[in-house]
């Protein structure tokens, strides 16, 4: 999967970050480097909450689970 990132410079330096098919993933590094790290991080945060939420709300934490790898 490959996401695009919407990068700026930040007023106080360093560089601030936000991916666009997910608006709720921003984050800020020294470096356009350390932003793409703590952007991945982000994302890998937000889908893990989202899968929480999802079994909790439908009591699913009994159900199968496998991986969708999308190219």
């Amino acid at each position: 999967m490959k996401l695009t990132i919407r990068i700026q410079e930040a007023e106080e330096g360093g560089w601030v970050g936000q991916v666009e098919e997910i608006p709720a993933v921003v984050d800020q590094g020294e470096t356009i480097d350390e932003l793409k790290v703590n952007l991945a991080e982000g994302v890998r945060f937000f889908f893990e909450t989202q899968r929480i939420l999802f079994e909790n709300e439908n009591h699913l934490s009994a159900t199968r689970r496998e991986e969708l790898e999308l190219a």
